[in-house]
């Protein structure tokens, strides 16, 4: 899922577009007012954008997949171990 960015806070100063590694954005400051998507399918979730924005304007909505919780394998058991 692609990061989200807040155009009521953006100030389009382009900060997300030159620090994201994936080149997931498009900003032409003769074009475009805000920064767009362009890949959206390629967002590593790194959270770069996210905490490089000197206005707090973008926001990454994070896949179930990837929030679900971690668990420790150490700590599991088999069936076999608990008899």
């Amino acid at each position: 899922m692609p990061p989200l960015i807040d155009r009521e806070k953006c100030t389009g100063c382009g900060t997300c577009a030159e620090i994201c590694n994936s080149n997931l954005f498009v900003f032409d400051r003769s074009v475009d007012k805000f920064p767009r998507i362009k890949f959206p399918e390629e967002c590593w979730h790194c959270d770069s954008c996210v905490l490089d924005c000197p206005v707090g304007a973008i926001s990454l909505r994070i896949p179930l997949s990837y929030g679900l919780m971690h668990v420790d394998a150490s700590t599991l058991t088999t069936k076999e171990a608990k008899s």
